[in-house]
C-alpha cells in the first residue's frame, strides 16, 4: 500500500468526515481548468482524471504536465489520477511521467488475470509511492470510459477480497449497478452489496458512473463505504453543447477565448453541484 500518499491523505480524511471526493474527468485544457477552478472555489479537495484516451491522444507527457503544474499551483488538495487504463505498460508510463495515481482496470478479464495485471502495477509502484486502484465487477454502459452490458455486473465479496489480500492495491472501483454515460431511468444501485464488500475490506471503495445518481443515492454510497466519487459525461457534454450554444447563436469565426469562457463557466456549475453533492465542500481547509 503507497505509504502516506496526498491520494490516501485525501480519502482516510473522507471516510473519517463523512463525505466522497470527486474525480472529474477532464478531456481538454478548458474543461481541466474549469473543474480547479470550481474546486478552489469550493475549498474542496479534488482529482484531476484523465482517462486513457486522453492520455493517449494529448499525449501522457502534456497531460502530467499541466496536471504537475495544476497541483504545484493548487491550494487545495489535488491529484492528478490516470482513469481505466486496461493496460499495464500505460500505467508504468504515467507513473514514470510523475503521475501520483493511477488505475488499472482488468475488471473484464478472469480474477486471476485481474489480479496478475493490479499486483504487476502496484509492485511498479511502490518506489514511487504511487496511490494504485483496481476494479472489480463490471460498469454497466457503453460510455467513453468503456462499459459493460451483461448480467454479470455485480462484483462478488470473495473476489473483492482475495484481489486486495493478494495485490496490496490502495483503492477499488466496485461494481455495484452503476454505468458510464448517461442513465435511462433510475440507477438500480446495490446498496447491501456495497455494504458487504465495505465490511470485509479495510480501504477506500470508488463508485463510478456519477453522472446522473440522484443525490440520495450518492449520499447513501458515501454511508456504505464510498471515499471517492467518479463523474465524466456530464463534464464533457456540458462543455461542448455550451460550445455550441455560443457558435449558434454569435456565428462562424469566433475566437476560441470567447467561446470557451462561457462554456467553461457553465461546467464550473456543473462541478459545484458535485462537490456539494459529495459533501466535499469546505473539507479543503
Amino acid at each position: 500500500m503507497a505509504k502516506d500518499s496526498t491520494l490516501q491523505k485525501m480519502l482516510a480524511d473522507a471516510n473519517t468526515r463523512g463525505y466522497a471526493v470527486p474525480a472529474f474527468n477532464f478531456s481538454c485544457i478548458w474543461d481541466f481548468q474549469a473543474i480547479i477552478e470550481a474546486a478552489e472555489e469550493e475549498r474542496s479537495p479534488v482529482i484531476l482524471a484523465s482517462h486513457h484516451s486522453v492520455f493517449d491522444r494529448l499525449s501522457g507527457e502534456i497531460c502530467a504536465a499541466i496536471g504537475t503544474a495544476a497541483m504545484e499551483k493548487a491550494t487545495i488538495p489535488m491529484v492528478l489520477h490516470l482513469d481505466h487504463s486496461s493496460e499495464v505498460d500505460r500505467c508504468k508510463k504515467a507513473i514514470d511521467l510523475g503521475y501520483p495515481s493511477v488505475m488499472i482496470d482488468a475488471s473484464s478479464l478472469s480474477l486471476e488475470e485481474n489480479i496478475a495485471q493490479v499486483k504487476e502495477v502496484v509492485d511498479y509502484s511502490r518506489e514511487k509511492n504511487v496511490t494504485v486502484e483496481a476494479e472489480i465487477g463490471r460498469i454497466k454502459g457503453n460510455g467513453y470510459e468503456g462499459g459493460h452490458d451483461g448480467d454479470d455486473f455485480l462484483a462478488q465479496v470473495v473476489d473483492a477480497k482475495e484481489l486486495v489480500s493478494r495485490t496490496g492495491v490502495d483503492s477499488l472501483a466496485v461494481g455495484i449497478g452503476t454505468a458510464h454515460g448517461f442513465y435511462v431511468g433510475k440507477p438500480e444501485i446495490n446498496f447491501t452489496r456495497l455494504r458487504e464488500i465495505n465490511e470485509v475490506l479495510d480501504i477506500p471503495l470508488v463508485l463510478h458512473g456519477g453522472s446522473g445518481i440522484p443525490e440520495e443515492d450518492i449520499s447513501e454510497a458515501i454511508k456504505g463505504g464510498i471515499n471517492k466519487i467518479n463523474v465524466g459525461t456530464i463534464i464533457h457534454c456540458t462543455l461542448m453543447n455550451r460550445i455550441r450554444k455560443e457558435l449558434m447563436e454569435k456565428g462562424e469565426n469566433q475566437y476560441t477565448l470567447d467561446i470557451t469562457r462561457p462554456a467553461m463557466d457553465e461546467v464550473k456549475e456543473v462541478v459545484r453541484g458535485w462537490i456539494r453533492t459529495c459533501m466535499s465542500d469546505g473539507k479543503a481547509d
